[in-house]
């Protein structure tokens, strides 16, 4: 379980990574760089990343993701998993992340009406992260 949950945490890191750099001009949404069907174009994805709803607590939500999946993966690697504790302020975390999900693919779906390819695999990821938490609590 703790490999998998690795593995999503650090294929969402990378697209939140994705995210913040162009969020904060470091690089194009269509940088030929990026693998074609990760690439950004502004009728999708690059449209919603200078949206108000991209921006729900300040900084750029992608940003509070990368902070939320590298402290997952150091929590992974360093065993604090196993600490009720702990498990309890991710678990917390994810369910507040898969509520924010709901919220924004309303929002993508209803108000922007924009098809955001990447935005829907995190919250996939994030609602994926947050199954598994609760599934697998720690064992005392």
């Amino acid at each position: 379980m703790l490999v998998i949950l690795a593995s999503l945490a650090v294929v969402g890191l990378a697209i939140a990574t994705y995210f913040t750099a162009v969020a904060l001009h470091w690089i194009t949404a269509n940088a030929r760089w990026i693998p074609i069907f990760c690439r950004m174009d502004h009728t999708t994805c690059a449209s919603v990343i200078f949206t108000r709803s991209a921006r729900l607590f300040g900084p750029p939500n992608s940003l509070l993701g990368q902070i939320y999946y590298i402290t997952l993966i150091i929590a992974i690697g360093l065993d604090w998993l196993i600490d009720v504790r702990v498990w309890r302020v991710f678990v917390a975390t994810s369910l507040v992340t898969v509520g924010l999900a709901v919220y924004l693919s309303y929002t993508l779906l209803v108000t922007l009406k924009v098809p955001c390819p990447l935005c829907f695999t995190s919250h996939g990821i994030n609602t994926v992260i947050c199954g598994l938490l609760l599934l697998n609590p720690p064992t005392p």
